[in-house]
């Protein structure tokens, strides 16, 4: 029994299943029990736990020479973000905004900062974890693991919203106890995460780049050739059942994109063997034609689906004369007026920003004159017995008004190495590393079209899948070059 156990937590596996714990809990978004945390801080991931003991883990082994760590040419980009960081955020000291509803200037930074440490212990982690095709494997297989929980827990949703089978009072003591927040009362699934946004934020950053990579490139993880076909309809069905704009458009582009980069010779195939049916055997005619028309009927399906919530029809149903109409009618205004008040801090400071974290001080003195006047959030906001700090809700807009155009060209230099990095993965011709980079390119498209609806530096989605492609490529090219 010791031997076993001695074997299971020994310096060689302790990081191994540290790792398997992070992805099979990544799911979990607003861990409810993190000590010393306000009710305001929703970023709260339950893979952090397990993170924390594995990374000065990793650092006490690298020093003991008994694992060596890469370095990555993404580690300089992100070191030089990180070094701006630091100095707007000193810049923004020297401003020392007016405090607001007892939120301080150097609170927020410092919490910032934070926040910031612990994504990029994300990125960094992803990276020294996995160096080769069998470290891959490995991660993707517990990536789905956590997938196969959050698409059961969606499931439980689901049948308490729509059967009679569970209260939905009993189902909302079972996730408060591990989340900060109760089921949707729109009846909207929101999975392990927070919301139902942020779900489908996970669905297309995180596990719809695998699946669709692995359904693409016909590479397996497992020795179940039906597991990922059968686990991306299921993801598929999950994100329709968050009603979420943005992670559905977001998927459905970002697909498209991939296909006309990485699928043309499968376009190419079908597209031959679709026309060949109209010059054979009236059968094959038939075939096709029924092929199109169940195609026809599950877009429909889906858009009927979609537009039995008066959240999503507004989309398609314009009844404004203007954009900021358009914004304020399809539920928008809000998270538009914010970007628009942060704005104002960038305008103020175009170089170096205010500050990480401090964009907030600046939003409300800035707020455009139609929200104050069509958007009943932002007067909620305006209320004096109101205690929320306001948030840019877009990181490019967060970026550029607290590290100004420097930060923001710097983190742009980190998200183009590390596609690049991506990239280079194609030069190996083999399956895993095709499957990879297939993958990798998607969430990085994903990830940069999610960045416009978020503004949060800790969420992992952001930073996992980038961190796992940027590892192989490091230690494939230290491979070659040795």
């Amino acid at each position: 029994m010791k031997s076993s156990e001695s074997s299971v937590f020994s310096g060689v596996n302790l990081p191994r299943l540290l790792w398997v714990l992070a992805m099979l809990t990544l799911p979990v978004t607003s861990f409810r029990w993190f000590p010393g945390l306000g009710e305001g801080a929703l970023v709260r991931p339950l893979a952090l736990y397990p993170l924390a003991v594995l990374f000065p883990l990793l650092f006490v082994q690298a020093l003991r020479k008994k694992i060596h760590l890469a370095w990555a040419g993404a580690f300089i980009a992100l070191g030089a973000f990180i070094l701006f960081v630091v100095f707007s955020a000193s810049v923004g000291s020297l401003i020392n905004p007016i405090s607001l509803r007892g939120q301080t200037y150097d609170g927020r930074t410092i919490r910032a900062l934070i926040t910031l440490l612990i994504g990029i212990a994300f990125f960094i982690s992803a990276v020294w974890m996995n160096k080769n095709e069998e470290d891959l494997r490995f991660t993707v297989k517990w990536i789905f693991a956590g997938l196969c929980l959050d698409i059961a827990w969606s499931g439980l949703q689901a049948v308490t919203f729509y059967t009679g089978l569970l209260e939905k009072e009993m189902v909302t003591h079972w996730q408060l106890a591990f989340s900060m927040r109760e089921l949707v009362r729109t009846n909207r699934i929101s999975g392990l995460a927070y919301e139902p946004a942020w779900l489908a934020g996970q669905i297309a950053t995180t596990f719809f780049p695998f699946l669709f990579a692995a359904v693409l490139t016909k590479y397996r993880v497992t020795r179940l050739s039906w597991l990922e076909p059968a686990l991306l309809t299921l993801t598929t069905l999950v994100l329709l059942a968050t009603y979420s704009r943005g992670g559905l458009l977001i998927v459905l582009g970002t697909s498209g994109l991939m296909m006309l980069i990485f699928g043309r010779e499968i376009l190419r195939s079908m597209w031959t063997w679709f026309i060949s049916g109209f010059r054979g055997r009236i059968s094959d005619l038939a075939l096709r034609i029924g092929m199109v028309a169940v195609l026809v009927g599950i877009v429909a399906g889906a858009v009927l689906f979609l537009g039995q919530k008066n959240y999503f029809r507004r989309l398609w149903e314009i009844n404004a004369e203007s954009l900021s109409e358009y914004i304020v009618d399809i539920n928008a205004g809000a998270r538009g007026a914010y970007s628009v008040g942060a704005l104002g801090a960038f305008s103020e400071y175009p170089l170096t920003g205010v500050g990480l974290g401090g964009s907030g001080f600046y939003i409300y003195k800035n707020l455009p004159d139609w929200a104050l006047t069509t958007v009943p959030e932002i007067a909620k906001q305006l209320n004096p017995s109101n205690k929320l700090y306001p948030n840019p809700k877009n990181l490019y807009v967060r970026l550029l008004a607290e590290t100004g155009l420097f930060g923001f060209v710097l983190f742009f230099a980190f998200l183009f190495n590390v596609l690049g990095d991506m990239l280079s993965l194609l030069k190996r011709s083999e399956p895993w590393a095709r499957f990879a980079t297939v993958a990798g390119v998607f969430a990085w498209v994903a990830i940069a079209l999610y960045n416009f609806t978020q503004d949060s530096l800790t969420t992992p989605n952001i930073w996992i899948v980038p961190g796992i492609l940027v590892g192989l490529a490091t230690y494939q090219l230290n491979k070659e070059v040795s």
